[in-house]
């Protein structure tokens, strides 16, 4: 795996991995305080809820789950003094389905969490990493 950063202004970068997806980044400042995009931190947050959302969908796919929607909503909290690393993470899924069995879409969260997921591991290295689910049956 490849990834480049450029510098393109002020507290502004441009990352791009070698599929060639970019993404710009930053930090707010100056006098206007804008912020070009997610902060570095910010992507470390959203990266880990996509791998565990990734793994969710395909275990839940992969059991044969009729799984249409799944969401992680994270809430985090990082240390007071330099490094500010995450100190708290939790992981809220959402994830729907017509029919979808509550104690399958439960197990494939907790897969994600104890075996799967490589961000959550790497961030439970500094955090606390917790989750829950909520399971909305779409034929109800």
């Amino acid at each position: 795996m490849k990834a480049r950063v450029k510098w393109a202004e002020a507290r502004s970068f441009l990352g791009e991995v070698e599929s060639g997806h970019k993404i710009a980044f930053g930090a707010a400042y100056g006098e206007t305080g804008l912020k070009p995009g997610p902060s570095p931190m910010e992507l470390l947050l959203i990266g880990t809820g996509g791998c565990a959302a990734y793994d969710v969908v395909h275990i839940l796919e992969k059991g044969r789950e009729p799984v249409v929607d799944c969401v992680v909503e994270l809430e985090a909290d990082r240390a007071e003094t330099e490094p500010k690393v995450f100190t708290r993470i939790h992981m809220h899924f959402i994830v729907k389905g017509p029919g979808l069995d509550a104690k399958k879409a439960e197990r494939a969260v907790a897969l994600s969490a104890e075996k799967y997921c490589s961000a959550s591991a790497m961030m439970a290295a500094s955090a606390t990493v917790t989750h829950d689910v909520e399971v909305i049956d779409t034929l109800a």
